[in-house]
């Protein structure tokens, strides 16, 4: 079986499908992927001997120069993208039996297309609920378009999401199908979804609820195998002493003065605990406050090693550093920046198993008591069970499944 993957967007939708691959390989699938031209995205792959296909804009530079909630340029970045699905990603599956795409609605939107034309398998993949249609949570607002206020029935919010998905990108996703002889589709964001979409989180962190009216596959995490040793320097620093707390903010831009502030209040937070500290540079770009001898910096790192060897991590909670963290059984403190963070933020604290932060810009004094908590017996215990329950197969479990539903003749089953 011949398998092509396509995603757009940070670590948070590149790295899933880093281990989606690895498990189709196992499985004897030849696997094709599309994604991102950033430098580090394609060393995840080649980390498994797969050369990706670059689709689209850097990420990185791309993020760190949008102003958050901005609009400017979006209406131009999307049809790019759109571009690039019925363009070059079409072109890589060619001859392939399934696609599976994940990322922001022209991605998929214009996957499903290029799937269509070529009558292969389709597979929408979430690694996030928040975005996808219930009853029981409202959409997140998208940019430009803020939800009316005073609305508080989901139902009429969804339907609300999906006149302003048909308005920002209907008239560029059906300009392109008609161009290639496909009809033209009435809901864009539904028809990106399919009535089956696969959702690759923890039942566990992040359990769908099942009257949601939404025939959701919930595979588990896609989780990257990694193997890496840790730096020796790295290693030298967790052996000297007891458990330091890691800090960082993964694929989360700040700018200079935001990168400088959050980390001096993050040292000086958990110095205040009588703590190391581990920072962790991240797109955020933070670094050391000062060369104390408690503080170690890091880049590129085994987080699966790493936060097994750590006595709490702050982050900005993003599915995957959420997950890792609570697979190693490492208590939380979570200061969300945006997206589906305040989600995870929230899953964080149902659990138990560490503190959500309230708002994105912590203070020493609300870093402080946050960590207070994360670091008493009682979180430390209830990570520790719930890290039992966090499955780590999620991977080969959509992996077996893309390659057990298929149909041989060719025909898309879930069309």
């Amino acid at each position: 079986m011949r398998v092509v993957l396509s995603t757009y967007g940070g670590r948070g939708s590149v790295e899933p499908m880093v281990g989606l691959a690895v498990r189709l390989r196992e499985l004897g699938a030849e696997v094709r992927v599309c994604a991102p031209p950033d430098e580090e995205f394609v060393d995840l792959f080649a980390g498994i001997g797969v050369s990706p296909v670059p689709v689209g804009r850097p990420v990185r530079p791309l993020v760190a120069s949008v102003e958050p909630g901005s609009t400017a340029g979006l209406a131009e970045r999307a049809a790019e993208l759109i571009d690039a699905q019925f363009g070059t990603v079409a072109a890589t599956a060619e001859g392939c039996d399934a696609l599976v795409a994940t990322g922001p609605l022209p991605v998929t939107a214009g996957a499903r297309s290029a799937a269509e034309k070529l009558g292969i398998r389709y597979v929408h993949a979430s690694h996030q609920p928040i975005t996808l249609p219930s009853p029981h949570q409202p959409p997140p607002a998208r940019r430009g378009r803020p939800l009316p206020p005073g609305v508080t029935d989901n139902r009429e919010l969804w339907e609300t999401d999906a006149r302003n998905a048909n308005e920002m990108f209907g008239t560029e996703i059906n300009t392109r199908r008609a161009a290639i002889g496909l009809p033209p589709v009435g809901n864009v964001r539904d028809y990106a979804f399919t009535d089956r979409p696969w959702l690759a989180t923890d039942p566990v962190l992040s359990p769908w609820p099942e009257a949601s009216g939404l025939d959701v596959v919930q595979t588990g995490a896609w989780i990257r195998p990694d193997d890496r040793p840790l730096p020796s320097g790295l290693v030298k620093f967790l052996d000297a002493g007891a458990p330091p707390v890691y800090v960082g903010f993964g694929s989360t831009p700040m700018g200079a003065d935001a990168s400088t502030y959050m980390a001096r209040v993050a040292v000086e937070a958990i110095r205040a605990q009588g703590r190391r500290v581990i920072v962790a540079h991240g797109w955020a770009g933070l670094d050391l406050i000062d060369d104390g001898d408690d503080c170690f910096a890091v880049g590129e790192v085994n987080q699966q090693a790493l936060f097994s060897r750590v006595a709490a991590v702050i982050h900005h909670g993003s599915a995957g550093t959420t997950t890792t963290a609570a697979r190693s059984g490492a208590p939380q403190v979570v200061v969300p920046q945006g997206g589906d963070q305040p989600y995870w933020a929230g899953r964080v604290t149902d659990l138990g198993i560490g503190v959500a932060h309230d708002g994105p810009t912590p203070t020493f004094a609300s870093l402080l008591a946050g960590l207070e908590t994360a670091l008493t017996t009682a979180t430390r215990a209830r990570s520790r069970v719930v890290a039992a329950t966090v499955g780590t197969d999620g991977a080969m479990t959509a992996a077996k499944r893309l390659l057990a539903e298929f149909d041989p003749d060719g025909r898309p089953p879930h069309a």
